[in-house]
């Protein structure tokens, strides 16, 4: 099928947005349905913000994303001889519709496709999507004395914290998305979500429907601290999933995140953990992770660069057979942004060790970013797994716990608020344990990327 090229859609948004006045229009959101688009009344004249009524209390909100990426592979999986190029191409576009103070109408809708990709999987559900209903949500809104409680029904994706286990899925072709219901209730200093919703299988060429084999719900709860510079997040998930080999299985992650800076060294920190518990079958759940970041920014320095430490930590299974699972599951995880680019392994018996340093060249324009990450198995007993959760390589296939190293290069221009171009390079060095276990040639990774929102 035909895709728009980003500079097309970009030359047609700048056709019907006219003169833009001298206010900043809002951020731009990962989550489109997050922008404030009231805020578009005065900054961007046109399809922004379209008034319906007099008051402007009714309007509605028109935007989109398109993006194209190429990405060069070779020795895919560790195996000699698979290597590939292809491309990669999406668009999303989206309406808000406010019907006054209480009732809200989203709804985006997206087309993802990609040139012939001749790695194991073809053209997966992570890269073809040919149209469908990416969000498609009422919300119906009351105040509450200090609160504010909205009610979401209908497709919407979720995005919780850092998102090392709650996660649209941006880097995907495809993105996740979830159909069910949320509460949103908001004051000052708190956001409270709770939500029952089954995630979106992908169709790639019929309308995705939910997964009736899993269900997905719990409580989200962020407390901001402006005088600590910080914010703690406190969750409860739990997963259902029927008709796996082993039984059904009911798991709860239960878990805690604090994130913000230091008032007197300025070192930023990001920490998460969680315990999971359930039941996978006969068996009962006993697993965890946790993580760390420790960063600073050299703000006199020239090109302001910012150097980091991080340590991942996911549990592993030590013994198959003693009644437990130790496994830790990574539900809908960003693995991209922690685990290494080129995504080999998911958070699942696994330690990262990570470094990395990233300066801007050109302040707020062109940052060059290098990073390091050093990984081993959490058990010797319990296999590696893929960044989709499964089975990589078996346990019994090696008995090393070095899985390997990666460096990951990144290069980001942004041309203005709209439009980003990246490229990337990474390289994964097979470790002891691949080179036991079968194919184990080091992983090269190259990608250039252009992205343009309106």
């Amino acid at each position: 099928m035909n895709i728009p090229s980003p500079l097309v859609l970009r030359l047609a948004a700048l056709a019907l947005l006219g003169p833009v006045a001298q206010s900043a229009p809002p951020a731009i959101q990962n989550l489109r349905y997050e922008e404030n688009a009231a805020a578009y009344k005065d900054t961007t004249p046109g399809f922004k913000h379209i008034p319906l009524n007099d008051d402007g209390s009714m309007f509605l909100s028109l935007g989109g994303q398109g993006r194209v990426r190429w990405e060069s592979w070779e020795s895919f999986n560790f195996t000699p001889g698979l290597d590939d190029d292809f491309l990669l191409f999406r668009v999303r576009l989206h309406g808000d519709l406010q019907l006054g103070p209480s009732v809200r109408v989203f709804v985006e809708g997206k087309s993802a496709t990609a040139t012939d990709r001749d790695l194991p999987g073809g053209r997966r559900t992570l890269d073809v999507d040919e149209l469908d209903l990416q969000n498609g949500f009422v919300d119906l809104r009351q105040e509450l004395g200090a609160w504010s409680a909205t009610l979401r029904l209908g497709r919407q994706e979720l995005s919780y914290g850092a998102q090392r286990l709650v996660s649209p899925l941006d880097w995907s072709n495809t993105r996740r998305t979830w159909d069910g219901a949320r509460i949103i209730t908001k004051n000052e200093a708190w956001r409270v979500d709770a939500f029952a919703t089954r995630p979106v299988a992908i169709e790639k060429y019929d309308f995705n429907e939910p997964d009736d084999d899993q269900a997905f719900y719990g409580v989200y709860a962020v407390h901001a601290v402006p005088d600590w510079k910080l914010s703690y997040d406190l969750y409860l998930l739990r997963l259902d999933r029927d008709g796996l080999a082993d039984g059904d299985e009911e798991r709860t992650t239960a878990g805690a995140r604090i994130n913000g800076s230091c008032p007197l060294t300025g070192v930023e920190y990001d920490a998460e953990g969680g315990w999971q518990f359930g039941d996978a079958g006969e068996r009962d759940i006993e697993a965890w992770f946790a993580a760390i970041e420790a960063g600073y920014t050299l703000v006199d320095v020239a090109m302001k660069p910012r150097v980091y430490l991080g340590y991942d930590y996911a549990s592993g299974d030590s013994d198959p057979d003693d009644g437990t699972v130790g496994t830790f599951h990574q539900l809908f995880p960003l693995g991209h942004a922690y685990l290494g680019y080129i995504d080999v392994l998911g958070r699942q018996n696994v330690t990262d060790f990570s470094q990395g340093v990233s300066f801007w060249p050109v302040e707020k324009v062109l940052q060059l970013r290098l990073d390091h990450h050093i990984f081993h198995r959490a058990e010797t007993g319990d296999a590696i797994y893929n960044v989709g959760g499964g089975v990589l390589r078996k346990a019994d296939a090696g008995t090393s716990r070095e899985i390997g190293s990666e460096v990951d290069v990144t290069l980001t221009y942004k041309f203005d608020r709209a439009t980003t171009a990246a490229a990337g390079y990474s390289r994964f060095f097979a470790g002891d344990f691949i080179e036991e276990s079968g194919p184990s040639d080091d992983i090269n990774f190259l990608y250039v990327s252009l992205q343009y929102t309106f």
